[in-house]
């Protein structure tokens, strides 16, 4: 599976970003993709994921403001970043999951809120 993620940028605080990312390979193995993101000094953590069912996760921090969606035709993943914030700032990874338990990811897209 190789992922391919787009979008980010720099947006003032408030302001929207679209992630997308596309998926090639082996995708009729993925069972969930989602993104995760890493500011500097922290772990990387989950920011939100859908399964191939349609089934969504959020994190707290982004629930209401961000919305992660799936165009299947495309094998594509968006994630919509809306009303962000400077806490938002992080490179934000694009992950695909295949049973049993391995993990693939997309190289990182940075996205910056200045306050």
């Amino acid at each position: 599976v190789q992922l391919q993620a787009s979008g980010g940028g720099l947006v003032q605080a408030g302001g929207s970003l679209r992630l997308s990312c596309a998926a090639s390979g082996s995708i009729f193995s993925i069972v969930a993709m989602g993104w995760y993101r890493q500011a500097p000094g922290k772990q990387r953590e989950l920011v939100a994921v859908i399964t191939s069912r349609g089934y969504t996760n959020y994190a707290d921090s982004v629930k209401g403001r961000f919305t992660v969606s799936r165009d299947n035709a495309k094998n594509t993943v968006y994630l919509q970043m809306n009303s962000l914030k400077p806490e938002d700032t992080a490179v934000y990874y694009c992950n695909a999951a295949t049973p049993p338990s391995r993990d693939y990811w997309g190289k990182g897209t940075q996205v910056t809120v200045s306050s």
